[in-house]
C-alpha cells in the first residue's frame, strides 16, 4: 500500500494543477471575452470617484485607474469603452459591450446588473444660477423652478423624489448643463457636493446649497449573470481599498486632499 501513496499523491497533484489553469480560463473567459478587460467609463468634467475625462493619449479618473489595475491583476489588456453618463452605462449591461464598471448604484440599477463593495459616498446637493436669489430646499422647491441633472441617474432620481413643486429635467451631458447654468437657462443643478463645489469656483456667481437631499453611493460593477467576474470585481476591489490602490487612484487624478467615505450617515 505504501509504494501506492507516492502514486495516489501525484495523481492529486496533477489535478489540482490542471484545475487552477482550467478556473483561471473560466474567469477569464467570462470576465473578459474579447482577450481585453473593456472597462464602462462616462466623460465629464466634473472629476471625482466616478467621472472621468479624455485626455490627448486616452482616458484619465479613478476609474480608469481602478480598471487598469484590475486587468492588470488578470493579466489582460485594458480597454475603455466611454459613454456620456452612467444611465448609458446602465442601459449597455445586457448588450455585452462592456465587462465591468465604477458607477452610483440604487435599488434601480441592482435589478439590471451585479455591484460589489462601494468605495465612495457622496452628499448629493444643488448648485444655483448665478444671481439666484434661492439660499435652501424650502426656496428652491417652488414652482416655476427649473433643476437639471444628467439623465437617468441616481441623482436624478433623487432630485424627483425629493422635490414636490420644482420641475426636474434630465440632460445627457454634464457639460451641457454647465453651459445652461452658467446663460442663467436653468435655476439649478443636481450633483455630488464636491463636484458642484469645483463647478463653483468655475462659474463666477453660483452657489452650493449647505443642505443634503441623497447620499450616493459608488461602487464596482458587473453585468448580471456572470458569478465569476462578480467574485473576482468584489475581491479585487475589497484588496484595492486595504492595500491602497483606490488611494492611489485618487491622488493619481488630482484627489489628493478627497476624504473618501464608505459609509453613509
Amino acid at each position: 500500500m505504501s509504494h501506492q501513496l507516492p502514486i495516489f499523491a501525484g495523481l492529486i497533484l496533477g489535478a489540482v494543477v490542471i484545475a487552477m489553469p482550467a478556473n483561471a480560463d473560466a474567469l477569464k473567459d467570462e470576465i473578459a471575452p474579447t482577450g481585453k478587460l473593456r472597462v464602462a467609463i462616462a466623460i465629464s468634467p466634473a472629476g471625482g470617484a466616478f467621472w472621468s475625462t479624455k485626455t490627448e493619449s486616452g482616458y484619465a479618473g479613478v476609474p480608469v485607474d481602478l480598471g487598469k489595475a484590475m486587468a492588470a491583476q488578470l493579466g489582460v489588456l485594458v480597454e475603455y469603452v466611454a459613454h456620456n453618463n452612467s444611465g448609458q452605462v446602465v442601459d449597455a449591461a445586457s448588450k455585452g459591450t462592456w465587462d465591468v464598471t465604477f458607477l452610483p448604484k440604487d435599488p434601480e440599477r441592482e435589478g439590471k446588473m451585479s455591484f460589489g463593495p462601494i468605495y465612495e459616498v457622496a452628499d448629493a446637493t444643488y448648485i444655483v444660477r448665478p444671481g439666484s436669489t434661492v439660499t435652501n430646499f424650502a426656496t428652491l422647491d417652488q414652482p416655476g423652478i427649473k433643476i437639471a441633472a444628467v439623465n437617468n441617474t441616481t441623482t436624478m432620481r433623487g432630485a424627483i423624489a425629493h422635490l414636490k413643486n420644482a420641475k426636474v429635467t434630465g440632460y445627457q451631458t454634464y457639460d451641457e448643463i454647465a453651459g445652461l447654468l452658467r446663460n442663467g437657462e436653468i435655476d439649478a443643478f443636481a450633483l455630488s457636493r464636491e463636484q458642484l463645489n469645483a463647478m463653483a469656483r468655475k462659474i463666477p456667481g453660483t452657489r452650493v446649497l449647505d443642505e443634503t437631499f441623497k447620499q450616493t453611493v459608488t461602487a464596482v460593477a458587473v453585468p448580471p449573470n456572470h458569478p465569476l467576474a462578480h467574485a473576482f470585481a468584489a475581491k479585487f476591489l475589497t484588496e484595492a481599498i486595504a492595500n491602497g490602490t483606490r488611494r492611489k487612484a485618487y491622488d493619481h487624478n488630482g484627489l489628493k486632499d478627497w476624504q473618501i467615505r464608505t459609509q453613509t450617515r
